[in-house]
């Protein structure tokens, strides 16, 4: 059995969440210096210019990558040999998002109640998804997620006699949907199976995944190739003003579903893709 202070939680979240505000993930550094290559259209190689100039100021001067530093998204792969002490892993948590947002001076975007709309003024609670692993480590994976393109996302819930044509559909009437306001270009999580929160939990896990890595299975990586090919020939672009590069990936995960049922989530997340991912 191996002994983790919570302490060591906190402080690691607390510099993700900085990290992830501050910093492209070298993936979706790589991603975007190939869009600009690649990008046809005279204005949306312009946009897409002028967004990496704004990601080296942004490094440079320590200023956030956006200004919306979004809602803590955590996810903790914590290994089943792993004691944590020191109290509660889950105050551990918020308290690394606490201090992230206070003394990171990130924009402070929670409020206490959905209705009542009450500012927390420290960006807590975080969403947390905890899955118990083998092994003695913790894999921490931090997740800001802006709401322009959260509120472009959606779920649906498919019959089985939709096939892979009703999810592909279902892939594409979300992007046509979101259009500019999911400030493209975007990358595109896809959950397929499980129940309704499922799909929807593996949507927004897949935003997560490492572009330069394929997805497992032979299917999957066919469709997430057909699919990114097919939303950039919708034309919406950088910045919603017409070109080649409206996303710059699509990262689908699936699960097991039920006899009667084919969910389908589709999370969008904006050109920046905020993710930080450590293992103690």
């Amino acid at each position: 059995m191996r002994e983790v202070s919570v302490s060591e939680i906190t402080k690691n979240i607390r510099e993700m969440c900085i990290e992830a505000n501050h910093f492209l993930s070298p993936d979706m550094k790589q991603v975007f210096d190939e869009a600009v290559s690649r990008e046809e259209s005279p204005l949306g190689k312009q946009i897409l210019n002028q967004l990496e100039e704004n990601l080296r100021i942004a490094g440079e001067d320590m200023i956030p990558i956006c200004q919306d530093t979004g809602m803590a998204v955590v996810f903790v792969k914590a290994g089943q040999e792993v004691h944590f002490t020191g109290g509660s892993l889950t105050e551990a948590v918020n308290e690394g998002v606490r201090q992230g947002y206070v003394e990171g001076f990130l924009r402070k975007s929670v409020v206490q109640d959905p209705i009542d709309r009450v500012n927390t003024g420290d960006n807590t609670p975080a969403v947390l998804h905890y899955e118990i692993v083998e092994g003695d480590q913790v894999e921490i994976t931090v997740a800001p997620k802006g709401f322009g393109s959260e509120n472009m996302s959606r779920v649906f819930m498919l019959k089985p006699a939709d096939g892979i044509e009703g999810v592909k559909e279902a892939i594409l009437t979300a992007v046509r949907d979101a259009g500019p306001n999911a400030c493209p270009p975007m990358v595109v999580g896809v959950g397929i199976g499980g129940t309704f929160e499922k799909c929807a939990l593996m949507a927004k896990h897949a935003l997560t995944r490492d572009l330069s890595e394929e997805a497992p299975v032979p299917y999957v990586r066919e469709l997430e190739k057909e699919m990114l090919e097919r939303i950039n020939g919708l034309g919406i672009g950088p910045g919603g003003l017409g070109g080649r590069i409206t996303a710059f990936a699509v990262n689908i995960e699936t699960y097991p579903t039920h006899i009667a049922g084919l969910p389908v989530a589709v999370n969008i997340c904006c050109h920046v893709n905020r993710h930080a991912h450590r293992v103690i």
